[in-house]
């Protein structure tokens, strides 16, 4: 455990009910008995019992100040979030009386944490995995059931599970091969190729090759799809997004270019997070402004899991609509022809033929028509995958590529045992497997990715 005692606000700024001290390490309980004042004890016999509230004050120790009424929890080690001694005194929510019990705490020789300590700790003391502790940022950054859901599974262990039974027998195969070269006369001879390679892949590389295809399928519940809004000025982005938001979040006005920036607003459909981003309008112009806008549009396409293609159905697709369909073609791609109150249907001439591999929808935001059947293509088209997905065992992006580097190492392990290739080779590449699942789950790590995991986090998390 950390020798060091350390304390911070553990809820969010503001007016509120309750604010929250938190203090972690061995020093917590001694610092709490020099500020409180229990209701009906006298100091210094008072100890509080773990895991009991008790009703009180804290009290400036040199002054004898009185700075609020508050509530006061003792959770003694190994029984608490950090495995530590942990104390959290619930004081009323006002920034000063937050803040000035906090000043006390640090004045009696705590440490102000930073992000994500607390965590860090729970992680470094062998409370939770590493799998866990990112878990512990996803909950709160949750936006949708959906998100809540998977974080809250991989919070629970189900992740570091599976990974720890594929590690397992992955082991289980490393040790059995690397005793037969060592003692062949104590194991019963030659290793049975055709056997470990059977439980290689059946056990080893079936199982992780499943867990990369989730990530695939079902990273949209984990992290949000990334939708953008492209299409020439003034054909409705603005307003198709304020539509889609129910509310007023980007300027809608007549004169083209207003929009010369990217907007991004999050939306849920279907409990699946979203983030909406409407950009400025794709054509050629000279000014400086609006170009820099257009570049980060092309940009922004390049990233996004969806593209909203809006055109204008009150007059004929124009050479900037092709332009634009030329950057958007090779994304997965809505067309969203606007305006079809304005349209003259027995005028209207039919799209270019390599237009019509694109899923359409006509609508007229104006008069919100269509937007109905807008999320249900959103819906099919880009969340399909992700819905038909129900397993909560969904790896982020760090977890995605060591695990599909593990899964490389057992292929490579795989093909060695088919070439017959001495297993002093093939094990190289099985224990190389064992070790990048290891990193997965935290069993092995470097100081810099505890870091950039967990700066992250809110201070007092």
């Amino acid at each position: 455990m950390e020798s060091t005692t350390i304390a911070a606000i553990a809820t969010p700024v503001g007016v509120g009910g309750i604010g929250i001290i938190r203090i972690s390490g061995p020093q917590a309980c001694p610092i709490a008995q020099t500020l409180f004042r229990p209701s009906g004890h006298r100091q210094p016999s008072f100890f509080p019992v773990s895991h009991r509230f008790y009703h009180g004050h804290v009290v400036a120790p040199d002054s004898g100040r009185f700075i609020d009424e508050v509530l006061l929890v003792m959770m003694q080690a190994p029984r608490s979030y950090t495995r530590e001694d942990v104390v959290e005194i619930h004081a009323h929510a006002g920034p000063a009386a937050v803040r000035s019990i906090l000043d006390l705490v640090l004045r009696q020789g705590a440490v102000l944490a930073g992000p994500g300590e607390f965590t860090r700790r729970a992680f470094l003391n062998g409370r939770i995995d590493l799998t866990q502790a990112e878990a512990v940022i996803d909950v709160i950054n949750a936006q949708a059931d959906s998100a809540l859901q998977v974080a809250a599974s991989q919070v629970q262990g189900a992740l570091k599970g599976h990974i720890e039974s594929i590690r397992e027998a992955i082991f289980g195969i490393l040790a059995e091969t690397e005793a037969a070269i060592d003692f062949p006369e104590d194991v019963g001879g030659e290793i049975d190729d055709d056997g470990i390679l059977h439980r290689l892949t059946e056990t080893g590389l079936a199982p992780l090759e499943a867990l990369v295809s989730q990530y695939e399928a079902g990273h949209v519940l984990r992290d949000g799809l990334k939708v953008i809004v492209a299409g020439r000025p003034n054909v409705g982005k603005s307003s198709l997004m304020n539509r889609l938001l129910e509310r007023e979040r980007a300027i809608v006005t007549p004169i083209p270019g207003t929009t010369r920036d990217f907007i991004e607003e999050p939306l849920a459909i279907r409990g699946i997070p979203i983030l909406l981003t409407d950009t400025a309008g794709l054509h050629a112009t000279e000014d400086p402004i609006e170009r820099i806008g257009i570049q980060r549009t092309v940009a922004r396409i390049e990233a996004a899991d969806l593209v909203l293609f809006m055109t204008a159905a009150d007059g004929p697709l124009t050479a900037a609509d092709e332009a634009i369909y030329d950057i958007v073609q090779d994304r997965l791609v809505i067309w969203v022809e606007n305006k079809n109150d304005l349209a003259a249907p027995e005028k209207e001439a039919p799209p270019p033929e390599h237009w019509r591999q694109m899923p359409k929808v006509s609508i007229s935001v104006l008069c919100n028509r269509g937007l109905g059947k807008l999320k249900k293509m959103i819906e099919s088209v880009a969340l399909a995958p992700s819905l038909a997905c129900e397993s909560a065992l969904i790896p982020n992006i760090r977890h995605k590529h060591l695990i599909e580097d593990a899964a490389a190492a057992l292929k490579n392990a795989a093909e060695g045992i088919r070439r017959r290739e001495p297993f002093e080779l093939v094990n190289m590449d099985i224990r190389s497997a064992h070790e990048l699942l290891g990193e997965v789950v935290g069993e092995t790590f470097r100081e810099d990715l505890l870091d950039q995991i967990f700066e992250r986090f809110c201070i007092g998390k």
